[in-house]
C-alpha cells in the first residue's frame, strides 16, 4: 500500500556521506539528468549540514560538478566587523548570545560540529537538529561568550530532523521567537550560525526570505522535509541547527538544508519553520519524542479547468479511507476535496502535509471539504503518524 499522506517518490542512488578531507574532485562525468537526494555527514571538525540536490528542468551541454563545495559568500558579517547602524548588527547583537555551538563526541575526540538555539534559558533547552546530534546521548555545548558544558540530548524526531539538548548553566539568553503567518516573499532574512566549526563566535549573513511551503526531498535513507522556509541568506556545514531571523531578530526558523546541484552550490538554504518547531521541541521536552498529526487518508493534488484553457491545483482529492481514520470518522467521505485546515488554504497534498506537520497527535482542527458543489466543514481529532507509518 502506498505510504498515506505523501506522494511517491523515486528515489535517485544514494549519495555517499561526506567524510575526511575534501578529496580532488575527478573528472566529470556525461551529465545524465538532476537528482534530488539529501545527504547529512563530518567533515573534519564539523557537522555536514543536511544537503539537498535541486531539480533543474531540461538539459545542459555546461559540465557538471562531481562534488559538492562549501558555499562562499563575499559578504559575511560577525557581531565585530558590522556597522554599528546596520541592521545585521542590531540583529546580531540582539541574537548571537542565545546560539550556540552543538559538539559531537565519539568517545574523547571529537568528531564534529553543529548549531544550536536557546529556546528555554530557565531550563537550559537548545533546539537543533536530529542529524547534528545524531545518536549521541551527550553533547559539547559552547555558548557564544566561550562558556562550555556538558549537554545531554532529551530528544529527536527524525521526521522533521530536530532535537532537543539541554544544558545545567546560569545567565542563559533565550532567544525571542516570532512566526512566519505574517511574512512574505521578499521579507528580510537573517541567519545565525556556526558554519565549519570557526571559531570565534557564530557567524552572521543577509538575505531575503525565498519561498514558503518547499518540499525538500531526502534520499533513500531519509525523510523529506515539508514546509520548508526558503532563503538565500547563506549558511553551510556546521550551521545546521542555528537560526533563521527575521529583521526584528525573532526567530522564525531552524536552519536545515542547503541547495546544490550537480554544477555547485546553488545560494538557497531552507529552515524548519518556527511553528514546527515550537511543536516538536515541546513534545520532545514533555515526553522525550514527538508524534505527529494523522488524517487517516489516500489522496492527491485535484486540478481544475481555468477559463483560459490552463488548470490550477484546488485542493486534496480524498480517493481513499484508511481503517480507523479520524477523517472517515468525522463524516469525510472518498471523493471529497479537502480545501483548508485549521483556517490554512489547502491547495497541493505537499501543502496538506505540511500543514499537519504543525499538529500532533490528538490535536483538534477544523477541516472544510467540498463536496460537489458543497462546502462542508468538520472538527476531527488527529490521529498519530507513527502507527500508520
Amino acid at each position: 500500500m502506498p505510504d498515506p499522506e505523501r506522494l511517491p517518490i523515486e528515489w535517485p542512488d544514494p549519495v555517499t556521506t561526506l567524510a575526511g578531507p575534501e578529496p580532488t574532485p575527478p573528472p566529470p562525468p556525461q551529465r545524465t539528468g538532476w537528482i534530488i537526494p539529501m545527504a547529512a555527514g563530518f567533515l573534519g571538525a564539523g557537522v555536514a549540514i543536511a544537503t539537498v540536490l535541486v531539480t533543474g528542468i531540461g538539459q545542459s551541454n555546461e559540465p557538471p560538478v562531481e562534488r559538492v563545495t562549501e558555499i562562499v559568500r563575499t559578504e559575511i558579517a560577525t557581531p565585530e566587523n558590522v556597522t554599528t547602524n546596520s541592521l545585521a548588527a542590531a540583529v546580531a547583537r540582539r541574537v548571537v548570545p542565545s546560539v550556540v555551538t552543538v559538539e559531537v563526541f565519539s568517545g574523547p575526540s571529537l568528531t564534529g560540529s553543529g548549531s544550536g538555539v536557546i529556546i528555554d534559558a530557565e531550563n537550559g533547552y537548545i533546539a537543533t537538529n536530529e542529524h547534528v546530534v545524531d545518536n549521541n546521548a551527550v553533547v559539547g555545548i559552547v555558548l557564544s561568550d566561550g562558556r562550555r558544558y556538558e549537554g545531554t540530548v532529551l530528544g529527536v524526531d527524525v521526521l522533521t530532523d530536530l532535537a532537543v539538548v539541554q544544558i545545567d548553566a546560569e545567565s542563559l539568553i533565550e532567544i525571542e521567537r516570532g512566526t512566519t503567518d505574517d511574512l512574505e516573499v521578499g521579507d528580510t532574512a537573517i541567519a545565525i550560525g556556526n558554519p565549519l566549526g570557526l571559531l570565534g563566535g557564530p557567524t552572521v549573513t543577509v538575505g531575503v526570505l525565498s519561498a514558503f511551503d518547499r518540499l525538500v526531498e531526502g534520499g533513500a535513507d531519509d525523510d523529506d522535509l515539508y514546509g520548508m522556509v526558503q532563503t538565500d541568506a547563506p549558511f553551510t556545514r556546521g550551521s545546521s541547527g542555528g537560526a533563521l531571523v527575521d529583521d526584528e531578530g525573532t526567530l522564525i526558523g531552524i536552519t536545515t538544508a542547503v541547495g546544490v546541484s550537480d554544477l555547485g552550490p546553488e545560494g538557497l538554504g531552507f529552515a524548519t519553520p518556527v511553528e514546527v518547531m515550537n511543536r516538536v521541541t515541546d513534545e520532545i521536552i514533555a515526553s522525550g519524542s514527538s508524534g505527529h498529526g494523522f488524517l487517516g487518508i489516500l489522496g492527491s493534488t485535484q486540478l481544475a479547468a481555468q477559463p483560459d484553457g490552463g488548470q490550477a491545483p484546488v485542493g486534496v482529492l480524498v480517493s481513499q479511507l484508511l481503517d480507523g481514520s479520524s477523517a472517515g470518522s468525522s463524516g469525510i467521505e472518498a471523493g471529497d476535496i479537502i480545501t483548508t485546515v485549521d483556517g490554512r488554504n489547502v491547495t497541493t497534498m505537499e501543502g496538506l502535509v505540511s500543514t499537519l506537520r504543525r499538529f500532533g497527535p490528538g490535536d483538534f482542527v477544523n477541516v472544510e471539504v467540498r463536496r460537489g458543489g458543497t462546502s462542508l466543514r468538520v472538527t476531527l481529532e488527529l490521529g498519530d503518524r507513527t502507527e500508520n507509518p
